[in-house]
């Protein structure tokens, strides 16, 4: 570590109170949204359903937790420095290096950082802790963009939120990785799973492929895997990627926009009815610090 971090450290050491974090029931709703397998679209998946809950009256915040391979500022035209591990290291505050999104949300880019939580001083702990248990305060929901795959430091991620989305799309080596990834986390009783179809051709075709997950994760792990519908393939999602922009903007009446706006609607009611977990950042840290001890 550089001597300009460690006096940043101390600086902000310096600076803490003593007090913990306290863990109640007031947090956002989390929701992470991951994938067994790359280029599924679950980056746009997660990015275009924050700003259609965003367009539902609720105050978002998007987490990009990509371990190293974040895209979400490349999915809408941001351009941010500062990220969520400058936070762990003292550099900055949180405030510091939230984005504002496009259609109303914030961004935080960086959130794999947190995963470094656990080599910080006890003091720079409890600080970054209050700052994120005040963004959780601050939104209705947080949607975590994860790596893929189902590594240890994506299932923290995972496993602590109220609400998984697992996408996959017809391929048959992106359904297979879909069950792996509801296998890996099959052991978190509290979290509930629900997948999608990305790219669907049909509604019959993804009523199939979410069906056979359900009956296998029913059968195989015990495990109830939700139906969280379909989005289907859309020439205007591709358009709206390679000028940058979200396609619920780019092309807010288009199949994939309408498909992503009735998602939105069913996960809030659901989360009406549901209530969530308590804190997700205080969840968060307990299983970080476990794995640390």
């Amino acid at each position: 570590m550089s001597d300009q971090a460690r006096r940043l450290r101390g600086l902000m050491e310096s600076r803490l109170a003593p007090d913990p974090v306290p863990d109640t029931a007031g947090g956002a709703c989390t929701i992470t949204v991951t994938s067994g397998k790359g280029g599924v679209g679950k980056s746009n998946v997660a990015l275009n359903l924050a700003i259609a809950l965003a367009r539902l009256d609720s105050a978002v915040c998007l987490l990009d937790a990509n371990m190293g391979l974040g895209n979400i500022d490349l999915l809408c035209g941001l351009n941010g420095y500062w990220n969520l591990s400058h936070v762990v290291s003292g550099a900055r505050l949180l405030k510091d290096v939230v984005l504002e999104g496009p259609g109303g949300i914030h961004v935080v880019p960086g959130a794999s950082g947190l995963s470094d939580l656990a080599d910080c001083p006890e003091g720079v702990q409890r600080e970054l802790l209050k700052q994120m248990s005040q963004l959780e305060r601050d939104h209705d929901f947080l949607i975590v963009d994860t790596g893929t795959g189902i590594h240890r430091p994506i299932r923290k991620f995972v496993t602590v939120a109220d609400i998984v989305l697992i996408v996959t799309t017809p391929e048959p080596t992106s359904i297979a990785d879909a069950y792996a990834t509801v296998k890996s986390i099959s052991n978190a009783d509290e979290l509930r799973m629900h997948a999608l179809v990305n790219q669907a051709e049909s509604i019959q075709q993804a009523r199939v492929i979410l069906d056979r997950l359900k009956q296998t994760s029913r059968l195989f792990l015990r495990r109830d895997v939700e139906s969280a519908g379909a989005i289907p393939h859309d020439l205007s999602v591709t358009h709206a990627v390679a000028r940058r922009t979200p396609y619920l903007l780019d092309a807010p009446h288009s199949h994939a926009s309408l498909a992503t706006m009735q998602l939105a609607q069913r996960i809030k009611d659901l989360t009406i009815r549901q209530p969530g977990r308590g804190e997700f950042f205080n969840r968060l840290w307990t299983k970080i610090s476990r794995h640390a001890a």
